[in-house]
């Protein structure tokens, strides 16, 4: 492969996707098509992951039972959460919308195969959770995939990973990493919600320490 020279504007429209790239909670129902789908999901297969294990599972949760069951689970994790707590910021958190799990038309639940072969435990010895860092830097190019495409996604984190584990049926060996709603966004916004609401402000500097 020859080297490739990106233009300017290539950069300018790489700088304004990363920048446009949202959480998304607040979904249409409109299905989404599955070329659309498998397209996205084709950023699995060109993801980096330590030794070339490619440890990422994927679920997709479309049953009545399993969502119903995935729902509850946040609904469960969702009020625990609230309970720890108090005054303005309980306030704040119960208006929150955190999950688009009964909108969105497609689910995702997405592990890490903690035991696999494939890669022969290469970059893995000594720091095993690489591999779950392989899985997340693949999520992160699908979410970007999915925003080109006009999709959104939303990572559902406020979950009990062991329960999820156990109502998807899933090996002993695999690891939660997130659930995942996909869908078209209700908006499109280049702010996060949260900041928009005065949960919390982004950054503007880069911690970045010499030593």
């Amino acid at each position: 492969m020859q080297d490739q020279a990106f233009t300017d504007d290539f950069r300018t429209q790489l700088d304004l996707l990363m920048r446009l790239r949202r959480d998304v909670r607040r979904f249409r129902t409109d299905p989404v098509d599955e070329a659309v789908l498998t397209r996205c999901l084709d950023a699995f297969r060109l993801a980096p992951s330590v030794g070339l294990s490619e440890p990422w599972r994927l679920i997709r949760v479309e049953s009545a039972a399993a969502r119903a069951a995935a729902l509850e689970n946040f609904q469960a994790a969702n009020a625990e959460a609230l309970a720890g707590y108090s005054g303005e910021k309980a306030k704040l958190y119960s208006g929150l919308k955190l999950s688009g799990m009964q909108e969105a038309p497609v689910q995702l639940a997405v592990f890490c195969d903690d035991a696999t072969d494939k890669g022969q435990g290469l970059g893995a010895g000594t720091m095993p959770e690489m591999r779950r860092y392989s899985v997340v830097s693949a999520i992160t190019l699908f979410w970007l995939v999915l925003r080109v495409e006009g999709l959104g996604l939303g990572w559902v984190s406020i979950l009990d990973p062991e329960q999820m584990a156990y109502d998807l049926n899933i090996p002993n060996n695999w690891r939660l990493i997130g659930y995942f709603c996909v869908g078209w966004p209700e908006e499109l916004s280049d702010t996060p919600e949260l900041e928009r609401v005065g949960w919390e402000c982004r950054d503007d500097s880069l911690p970045v320490e010499a030593r």
